[in-house]
């Protein structure tokens, strides 16, 4: 009893993002305006969907839950950045470690399972029109969306579960922005092996699984596309897939290279950079990758503003 309270009472001091005075302003300020960013534009999205008639479809619908993940996502880590930044006190304690990394992953895996049902959904929406409105309905789209959050959270008891089991009588200096398993394993002085291979199967099962049902969706998407005569409807397909495309590479390109690497091929700064990019840059970036070529999504924020402006 005595030692789980010790346990409990530890801390750990992570890094901020810079030392220099100097930069440490030029950095709060910067990352500060992409958090702030992060949440207007999809704090925006989800507004627009739920004003506009004609945004109330399953695509939307999962898209919506993408904005919720992407704001929860960045809160997640972010505000502990910014505050570690200009503070000379850095740590957290254990419990705070554990619920920031259990939030992390979960919300992570869960975009993944998410981006893979849009691609899913862009597969019926063009490979089966016919039967869209039949197979993509309400309550579908909702078991999708429901199974996707409840599978990522309950993978995340396991590894944070096992995560915070190590012993750690290493140094608790995290070499790092955040609490992340890659750089808690190495603080630890026991064997990690097995919750390596934990990451790896559970990478596997949710991370390779999702991205090979999108990539086998964009197969069937594609073939069906260039099939089509006209070269404006296959122009309006491309269109349609164009921004889905883009976030799944940038997403599952930046999770595939942080997790699914050998322990011996992890290089500390690069870590740092490659986490940067999926939980500040994404994020911010997911919105307006989406809104940007969307007509309907551009004449209800335009009507929106003016209706605000009348006020």
């Amino acid at each position: 009893m005595e030692n789980s309270n010790k346990t409990l009472e530890r801390t750990f001091i992570l890094l901020g993002l810079s030392n220099l005075p100097g930069l440490q302003t030029v950095f709060f300020l910067l990352f500060l305006m992409m958090y702030m960013v992060t949440l207007s534009l999809n704090l925006l999205l989800i507004i627009v969907v739920r004003l506009n008639s004609q945004l109330q479809t399953p695509m939307y619908f999962f898209l919506c839950n993408l904005s919720v993940i992407d704001i929860c996502f960045s809160t997640t880590v972010l505000p502990k950045i910014l505050i570690n930044t200009l503070s000379r006190d850095r740590t957290i304690s254990f419990l705070g470690c554990a619920a920031q990394m259990y939030f992390h992953l979960a919300l992570g895996a869960t975009e993944c399972l998410i981006l893979a049902v849009m691609a899913y959904d862009r597969y019926i929406a063009i490979c089966k029109p016919l039967r869209y409105n039949n197979i993509a309905n309400k309550k579908f789209c909702l078991y999708l969306a429901a199974g996707s959050w409840t599978v990522s959270f309950l993978n995340s008891v396991i590894h944070a579960v096992f995560t915070f089991q190590l012993p750690y009588c290493k140094f608790t200096h995290v070499n790092h922005f955040y609490c992340e398993m890659p750089p808690l394993f190495r603080l630890s002085c026991a064997d990690t092996w097995l919750n390596e291979l934990a990451v790896y199967i559970s990478c596997g099962i949710i991370g390779l699984c999702s991205f090979l049902l999108t990539l086998l969706s964009y197969v069937h998407i594609i073939s069906t596309i260039l099939k089509i005569g006209c070269n404006i409807g296959q122009h309006k397909a491309f269109s349609t897939c164009a921004s889905h495309l883009t976030v799944v590479s940038l997403y599952y390109g930046t999770i595939m290279f942080m997790y699914m690497r050998p322990r011996s091929g992890h290089f500390q700064d690069q870590d740092r950079v490659v986490s940067i990019l999926y939980t500040v840059v994404t994020p911010m970036l997911n919105p307006i990758i989406y809104s940007i070529r969307n007509k309907d999504f551009k004449g209800t924020i335009k009507k929106t503003l003016s209706i605000i402006a009348c006020f």
